[in-house]
């Protein structure tokens, strides 16, 4: 993997995750975020020297999807637990605690999935003021049938005698359940009383105290070269050149790629939103035939964004070559997300979902160094840098836009007459979202064209044209998300505006499926 450059916090307070694999890693992270300490996520095979840190107060193991005692099961170095700092594992990780201290883990009787009821026992400092009944949720098959020696049972479930375990000499807690998803109502207590209370970090990271240090770090990467960044005008890249140019200034130069897959009157409003509020060297490429003769009978998610992210690159490295000067690094907005969804980090057994423009759509050699100030951020942390820098609420309150595009919002292969429809419907989905306030209360909201066609009538005379779904969900990082429930008269309102004002369509479907199984994008 290519790793960009990433902001250094090697000198902060932290807590570090062992990832097993976990879909939930991420979040556990950001939890541990949300009460204003830092987090690290390492590869489970991190060996305990690099981890014999004064920086690190606690160490969280992830759940994950094997069984310890499977062939090719994901283990720590078992050295992790003579390291001093306190420990808290995490269904899976718990299970590792037990199996490597001496415990016994088996195949559940029965398996417990979803919503269940945790009765505590007192005295146990990770349910610091917490009531002795509560409501978590469960995902797990195998189960802690024998603790470790000086270990201690302190909350079970209806199937589970040994739901939550610690040693509290030694500092090491186990939970059956998974406190950071937000089914666990009191997770986040819970979490909290571990990383303040029990590993004594202080409430030190902050937007603020992350943009010194990005800062800091930007100008120590880039000395006195030049940056290039490729600007679309969404929250992520708008927010990366706010920062890069507080770091360098005009080191930075920006270039707004014109790839023929924006949303309806992107180009001509990136320029103007840039123009009143950057004083940024900004350079505009119309690169549209260029993309879509690329894409053209292109049908495979994958191949669309491996096409765009090489095209991308030329096209930068031949506005870099038009500039005067040289310009070494190019800089992107990639997030925290973008990683996780797109590869295995260090030997992370879960499965690959889907490459990201930003990280899986590069050419393995390139004319650049990566610079990705916020590729350690989650999207609310990105916003909240964007309001610390000063941009405009509409951009900090953007909602996302995939880095390829409408090119994986147009099932199928693209042409121009597609993108056209779908520019189209998108812009009804957005204009009514805004209309009725719903657009900044949802994750995101967007139209997209189906490869279906389907008999209609319209003004008497029969139709045979496309289908147009809409789709808008509900998340807090992307990792999970749920269908909007919108009203049913906004809904009637955006589908009688598409099939009226947008010819080529004659049907409108709601999308209602989560994520997992879904994703939010439909490529």
């Amino acid at each position: 993997m290519r790793r960009g450059f990433v902001i250094c916090c090697a000198r902060m307070k932290k807590i570090v995750i062992l990832d097993f694999g976990s879909q939930y890693t991420q979040v556990i992270a950001r939890r541990v975020r949300e009460c204003q300490v830092y987090s690290e996520i390492l590869p489970y095979t991190t060996p305990v020297s690099a981890l014999a840190s004064g920086e690190i107060r606690g160490m969280i193991l992830s759940g994950g999807p094997a069984s310890v005692y499977a062939s090719r099961a994901p283990h720590p170095d078992p050295g992790i637990f003579d390291l001093g700092v306190p420990v808290l594992g995490i269904c899976y990780g718990m299970q590792l605690m037990a199996h490597h201290l001496g415990g016994r883990v088996a195949s559940g009787a029965k398996r417990e999935y979803g919503h269940g009821i945790l009765d505590r026992a007192p005295g146990c400092a990770l349910f610091s003021g917490l009531p002795r009944r509560l409501k978590v949720w469960n995902s797990h098959g195998d189960m802690l049938t024998r603790f470790p020696r000086g270990f201690r049972s302190v909350a079970r479930t209806e199937n589970s005698e040994h739901a939550a375990i610690e040693h509290r000499q030694k500092r090491l807690f186990g939970l059956q359940f998974h406190p950071e998803v937000h089914h666990t109502p009191r997770g986040r207590e819970i979490l909290e009383n571990f990383v303040l209370r029990i590993c004594g970090c202080e409430r030190s990271w902050t937007m603020r105290s992350f943009i010194e240090a990005a800062c800091a770090g930007i100008r120590n990467r880039v000395g006195h070269g030049n940056v290039i960044l490729g600007l679309s005008g969404g929250v992520d890249s708008s927010v990366a050149a706010a920062l890069l140019h507080r770091a360098i200034g005009r080191q930075l130069t920006c270039v707004f790629v014109n790839n023929g897959l924006l949303r309806k009157n992107e180009p001509e409003g990136v320029r103007q939103l840039f123009s009143r509020n950057f004083k940024v060297r900004l350079k505009c490429i119309d690169a549209n035939r260029r993309f879509l003769e690329k894409l053209r009978g292109v049908v495979d998610p994958e191949r669309k964004r491996k096409i765009i992210g090489h095209e991308f690159i030329r096209v930068f490295e031949n506005a870099a070559a038009e500039l005067r000067g040289t310009h070494q690094f190019l800089a992107q907005g990639t997030l925290y997300p973008d990683v996780i969804e797109s590869i295995s980090i260090g030997n992370n057994p879960a499965a690959l979902i889907k490459s990201h423009h930003n990280v899986g759509g590069l050419p393995k050699r390139m004319k650049f160094k990566l610079v990705e100030p916020l590729r350690q951020l989650f999207k609310d942390e990105v916003r909240k840098v964007g309001e610390q820098l000063g941009l405009p609420r509409e951009v900090v309150w953007r909602q996302p836009f995939p880095g390829p595009g409408l090119a994986v919002r147009c099932l199928g292969p693209v042409t121009p007459e597609k993108l056209r429809i779908l520019r189209d419907a998108d812009w009804v989905v957005i204009d009514e979202m805004k209309r009725s306030g719903w657009y900044y209360k949802v994750w995101q909201s967007f139209a997209v064209l189906l490869p279906v066609r389907s008999v209609g009538v319209m003004g008497d005379e029969r139709t045979y044209d496309f289908t147009i779904a809409v789709r808008a969900v509900e998340s807090q990082d992307a990792m999970t998300a749920d269908w909007v429930r919108l009203p049913d008269d906004l809904i009637s309102r955006i589908s009688t505006r598409i099939i009226n004002e947008v010819k080529g369509v004659n049907r409108v479907v709601y999308d209602v499926t989560s994520k997992p199984p879904g994703t939010i994008e439909w490529e």
